[in-house]
């Protein structure tokens, strides 16, 4: 598996991999109707970096890296990832975010933080907690999942 620099070709097999992601609205706070062109637009929007893992000429997984906050929180990291269904369980996730750490720091970052990591989501959880990150907040019933009604939203955060 290979992790390169997204470019403007491979927006059909980004939006195949976070089009389901999005609609089954269970890991991400987008609107599950959002349109393909919505979509691409808030993956690729301004000050992100986008990256897509592949293997075999097909695209596995997707992730963007940008600043956290502006200004005075710059320094700090964000990322948000996607694997392809077809893809899971065969460490894609791991593979892109021990590279978006890698990025991270050349790029100047100090820490990375997930602002809104799903708590039911436990494969991500139990995922981002092997990789160093720690729950430094919990959002009460803050995400409306479409199975298991208001569950926590998790504050995770790692220096690099």
């Amino acid at each position: 598996m290979q992790i390169r620099s997204a470019t403007p070709a491979d927006a059909a097999a980004i939006w195949a991999i976070i089009g389901p992601t999005i609609r089954a609205g269970e890991t991400y706070t987008l609107d599950r109707d959002m349109s393909e062109a919505e979509a691409l637009a808030y993956w690729f929007g301004a000050g992100k970096a986008v990256f897509v893992a592949e293997a075999d000429g097909a695209i596995l997984g997707t992730y963007y890296l940008r600043a956290n906050q502006a200004g005075g929180g710059a320094h700090v990291a964000n990322a948000g990832y996607v694997t392809g269904a077809q893809a899971s369980g065969r460490g894609v996730a791991r593979a892109m975010c021990l590279h978006s750490l890698e990025q991270a720091k050349m790029r100047g970052f100090q820490a990375m933080q997930f602002n809104f990591v799903v708590s039911s989501n436990v494969r991500a959880v139990g995922l981002w907690e092997s990789m160093g990150f720690e729950i430094v907040g919990r959002l009460p019933a803050a995400f409306e999942h479409p199975v298991e009604g208001r569950v926590d939203a998790l504050v995770m955060y790692r220096t690099l």
